[in-house]
């Protein structure tokens, strides 16, 4: 029979949440989890999956809050609550070792869950996923009282923010390009087609909870978030885009913390570099992946 061109959507539980992934098929081959980054869905990792899915049993979740996952009722949104979904994921799968390429907070969430479970963990690709320096947030870290205080604020604001709308699927694609000027234009039709969905009046808007905007005032101590840094025992591959506004660890010392780790720094490439230097990107995936 011939193999479907698409993946197929599937849900887990997780926290009471029904979370979406979508399934490549390939179930005999190595588990390979592909996880997006904030205000982005599973489906912006298809061209990826699509080169790897011969090789791999490939699997794109949608993390709580975005793309065709449910919204946390009380728009909790924390990293214990990502890292959480992660580790559910990889349970429901039921597989001894999982392979991973994760990007922006997505690196975040897998980063931690590789230094929480580094024998699940055979490889790991970290594309711009490990927030702040140590000392950036140890600076964060001194006035509780005020980052509470501001987040009651920030939450209040969200909760009466209203979902913004489109009046067409060709403006939502005018912002997709607005906001990632390397995007060719069927990347941009692709990623707003499987991004945006219709409302009720007509009018189109982003799948993702606005309740995102606003981080958690709660996170582990930067000690501890360096300890499971450190924890990471499998070999990893981390790739930043030199034109990104996310910091290189190149010269930070949070290389340091990872003595398995390679960093491979990408010309012409922003934030999203698996897109804006996508075939440099699977040479480079495909040759650490083996």
């Amino acid at each position: 029979m011939e193999s479907l061109l698409g993946p197929t959507s599937n849900r887990f539980v997780s926290q009471r949440l029904r979370l979406n992934y979508v399934d490549w098929g390939n179930p005999e081959a190595p588990l390979l989890i592909l996880q997006h980054g904030g205000r982005d869905h599973c489906r912006s990792w298809d061209w990826v999956a699509e080169e790897l899915r011969r090789d791999w049993h490939v699997i794109c979740p949608d993390l709580r809050g975005h793309g065709d996952s449910e919204w946390s009722p009380e728009g909790h949104y924390g990293m214990d609550a990502f890292v959480y979904d992660f580790a559910q994921l990889v349970h429901t799968l039921g597989q001894d070792k999982v392979t991973i390429i994760a990007h922006s907070l997505g690196g975040n969430i897998a980063t931690r869950y590789t230094g929480l479970y580094p024998e699940k963990v055979a490889k790991f690709v970290n594309i711009e996923g490990l927030g702040p320096p140590p000392g950036m947030r140890r600076e964060a870290e001194v006035n509780a009282s005020d980052r509470l205080r501001q987040w009651v604020e920030d939450k209040r604001k969200a909760s009466g923010r209203m979902v913004r709308k489109y009046s067409t699927l060709r403006d939502a694609y005018q912002r997709m390009k607005d906001e990632n000027t390397f995007l060719t234009d069927q990347q941009a039709r692709h990623l707003t087609v499987h991004g945006a969905s219709r409302n009720e009046d007509g009018t189109w808007s982003w799948k993702f909870d606005n309740y995102l905007n606003v981080w958690s005032a709660s996170d582990l101590p930067t000690d501890q978030v360096v300890a499971l840094w450190e924890a990471i025992s499998c070999p990893v591959l981390m790739l930043w885009g030199k034109d990104s506004f996310a910091a290189s660890p190149a010269g930070d010392g949070r290389m340091d913390y990872f003595p398995s780790a390679r960093l491979v720094e990408y010309e012409n490439a922003g934030h999203w570099l698996h897109h804006d230097q996508f075939d440099r990107f699977m040479a480079d995936v495909k040759e650490f992946l083996g």
